[in-house]
């Protein structure tokens, strides 16, 4: 039973949510100007889990022929005949029971909202096949996770917007392009196989070099808009501090991986990009306390 459950945590990364997550608990945090009751954070934790490993799975489920082709992929759980379609069907449906229960236990709001989710996470691994954006779409699908801890708390969407909606649009974004910059990165690895395959991603459209600019660009884009949420929320100087603290980071990542180097790949996107988050919310909670 426990290797059942260790090879379905691995079939949809579940030790990945760290990416994110802390950004949904930081959407909560913002609205709250402090922390949440502890209810709350339960049932956004559990949707975000929820949300992103049915997403995970139906990306799975939706890319097993090209995984299964991909010498990088094709000892990956699916492809490898460790897990069955069955099996990953359950998944998808238990995944997606959590989000919508989640977020019923949370208000109607979050419910009624919540199928948004499921939809753009249909739509990611198709794009792939057509158009380089994929890596948009990526990140707006964990760009919800701030706007999902925010509307947790509050219940509500003032029309026209005020301050604090201005700031979830601003961390939606900045978690967007934070994703979309270094999904960017880990799609350089894939370039020779993906246009073998026809497959449109940025690094196998434009090339890995003006691929890691454009990374650059987007990652410079987040601390901007990261900088800007001082202008409309509470946030000041211990805030600052962190993002601070994320843009060097950043700029460690990028000195990482270069056009014609890429062995160095695996420390940029799965060490430091786990740390982003998690140094922006302690600060930020530091602020607010």
């Amino acid at each position: 039973m426990l290797n059942k459950l260790k090879l379905y945590s691995d079939f949809v990364v579940l030790k990945h949510s760290l990416f994110a997550i802390p950004f949904a608990y930081l959407g909560a945090f913002l609205a709250g100007r402090g922390i949440p009751e502890l209810d709350i954070m339960f049932w956004v934790g559990l949707a975000f889990i929820g949300a992103r490993s049915a997403a995970m799975a139906l990306n799975n489920l939706v890319d097993r022929e090209i995984d299964a082709r991909n010498p990088r992929t094709s000892g990956r759980e699916l492809p490898s005949g460790r897990i069955n379609m069955k099996e990953v069907w359950g998944i998808i449906i238990v995944s997606y029971f959590l989000l919508f229960y989640s977020a019923y236990r949370l208000n109607p709001l979050c419910l009624i909202l919540a199928p948004i989710i499921p939809l753009t996470s249909v739509i990611y691994p198709y794009l792939k096949r057509s158009f380089p954006v994929s890596h948009f779409v990526l990140g707006l699908n964990l760009g919800y996770a701030p706007v999902g801890g925010w509307l947790a708390v509050t219940g509500a969407i003032n029309i026209p917007f005020g301050a604090s909606e201005i700031a979830m649009l601003l961390l939606l974004l900045a978690v967007t392009f934070w994703v979309a910059g270094f999904d960017i990165l880990y799609a350089c690895q894939d370039v020779i196989f993906d246009r073998q395959q026809g497959l449109y991603s940025c690094p196998a459209r434009f090339g890995i070099a003006e691929a890691l600019v454009f990374a650059r660009r987007l990652h410079t884009g987040m601390i901007i808009l990261l900088l800007l949420l001082v202008i409309v929320s509470p946030l000041k100087y211990l805030y600052l501090t962190g993002v601070l603290l994320v843009a060097i980071m950043l700029g460690y990542e990028h000195s990482l991986v270069k056009p014609h180097d890429l062995s160095r790949l695996n420390t940029a996107f799965f060490t430091l990009n786990g740390a982003v988050s998690l140094v922006l919310m302690v600060f930020t909670i530091m602020e607010l306390l």
